[in-house]
């Protein structure tokens, strides 16, 4: 193995497990990297006593001496940026530019963490003569995140900084796919001086994360993944009376008017469909053709042709991920659409056991073919065809996802509608992946996200702490009055 077997992380040291293992598999060339165990949940209560026992000195320190430790960790995370980025690539199968990418994102996420010292100094006030109030903004204790497999360093960024930094403890369970990256993650952390305990690393699958829904140690859980598994994570953890935010998959639509820039246009929608092999629930993957675009489709094509599984486009997580991607291909061609540029059968030479699938663009896909309404999670395209900027929107809107929309145009009007009226939680214009950047919050609507609050950004201190209310009366010379 290239890498030594995973284990979990908890109270500060590597623990190895007695339970079942899994093999990780690189998905550029089909190699066994590693193996993980498929924890239980007596693990996971070890993981929870650990936190708990760390908490009560974590959440006592002030937060600006919390963050120092974040401050250290940011530069080390810079510091180490291409051996992160490596290691991303080998278990995800990322191009290394985009794996770089990552693991800068987890740097500016972490940057925000240091942050928060400015954004959560509560509020006082004199609200009666000799009275005042005070809010302030207290840890809700051990927690935990559920991560993907897309993104195995920065999404766990998109909780880990904020909520330890706001002085929870935290357990992360990653992808069994993808978990050879956060004991990375572990190893740095410690090096920036958190506390053992402060962190931990339960490694598995179901049944961990069914634990974590149900342990009454955990009064909080975010999750990343499918919608399909997010309403089930959703519906468990709060029918145990906890806190949940848990983000789904998408199906992003790109509308694109005849006066849009038609060089940007078309290189914007390849890079959005095929970026990170199209495997991020901020992939433009079906785009709503308004009107004559027919040249910007063309365009479109010849930009999707100049890219090249095993060069500037990685590979699929797994041989059965490319097997359904390719499934929906088929299923679209048989059902009438016209596939244009046709990624199925992709081989890179060298890397023949790899998991790739090349780009692929497929017009005539009517909004009722499941190709059009489900998640496809790779670097596909589909085209509608719609007359009119009304009837565009109307299939944006009929989606049952809500996780990003876009619009290509030159007109601020057209702009406007859409920026008004389609249904998503993050909107660009001109813009192929509308991802915020801090300090604004991430998050989609409809069954895009389940919870209240965003997961990164100013958003996330809600859902990471709870509020104290403090009355305090101390000379009784004021008077009596009705908060006497």
């Amino acid at each position: 193995m290239k890498y030594p077997e995973v284990q979990n992380y908890i109270a500060g040291k590597f623990v190895p497990s007695t339970t079942a293992t899994m093999n990780v598999i690189s998905p550029l060339n089909g190699n066994k990297i590693s193996t993980v165990p498929l924890s239980g949940k007596s693990e996971l209560d070890l993981a929870v006593r650990a936190a708990t026992e760390a908490w009560p000195a974590w959440s006592n320190m002030t937060i600006k001496e919390r963050v120092q430790i974040f401050f250290r960790y940011k530069t080390l995370l810079e510091k180490n940026l291409e051996e992160l980025a490596t290691l991303v690539r080998e278990e995800n199968g990322k191009t290394m530019d985009e794996a770089i990418a990552e693991v800068a994102k987890s740097a500016e996420l972490t940057e925000f963490a240091c942050s928060l010292p400015q954004l959560i100094q509560g509020e006082i006030l004199e609200v009666s003569k000799g009275v005042e109030c005070r809010v302030e903004h207290k840890p809700v204790g051990v927690v935990a995140s559920i991560a993907p497999f897309n993104f195995p360093h920065m999404v766990p960024h998109w909780t880990l900084p904020n909520a330890i930094a706001l002085g929870n403890c935290m357990i992360l369970k990653p992808s069994e796919i993808v978990p050879i990256t956060a004991n990375r993650i572990a190893e740095m952390l410690k090096e920036a001086g958190l506390p053992d305990g402060v962190f931990n690393i339960v490694n598995g699958s179901q049944e961990i994360v069914e634990g974590i829904c149900d342990h009454p140690g955990i009064p909080a859980v975010s999750f990343v993944g499918s919608t399909k598994v997010a309403k089930i994570v959703y519906k468990r953890s709060t029918a145990n009376l906890k806190r949940c935010l848990a983000l789904g998959g998408a199906k992003n639509h790109l509308i694109v008017l005849p006066d849009a820039n038609a060089e940007m246009t078309a290189k914007d929608a390849a890079a959005s469909m095929s970026g990170c092999a199209g495997q991020r629930c901020m992939a433009s993957s079906a785009m709503v053709a308004v009107g004559a675009v027919d040249q910007i489709i063309e365009k479109l094509c010849i930009e999707a042709r100049k890219i090249i599984p095993g060069q500037n486009l990685g590979s699929v997580i797994s041989q059965k991920a490319k097997e359904r991607i390719e499934g929906y291909i088929t299923a679209a061609e048989n059902a009438g659409a016209k596939v244009l540029v046709d990624g199925r059968n992709a081989r890179v030479k060298g890397h023949e056991n790899g998991f790739y699938v090349g780009p692929t663009v497929i017009d005539y896909v009517t909004p009722d073919m499941p190709i059009a309404k489900e998640e496809v999670f790779g670097p596909v395209l589909v085209i509608m065809r719609a007359k009119t900027l009304d009837e565009a929107i109307a299939i944006e809107n009929s989606s049952n996802y809500g996780n990003a929309a876009g619009v290509y145009t030159q007109s601020g009007g057209m702009a406007r509608e859409v920026m008004e009226r389609a249904s998503a939680g993050m909107i660009g214009v001109n813009i192929g992946v509308p991802v915020p950047r801090e300090p604004f919050s991430f998050a989609g609507w409809n069954e895009s996200k389940f919870g209240v609050n965003d997961i990164t950004g100013k958003s996330s201190i809600e859902f990471w702490t709870q509020l104290k209310k403090t009355t305090t009366k101390w000379n009784p010379e004021a008077g009596v009055n009705w908060m006497s």
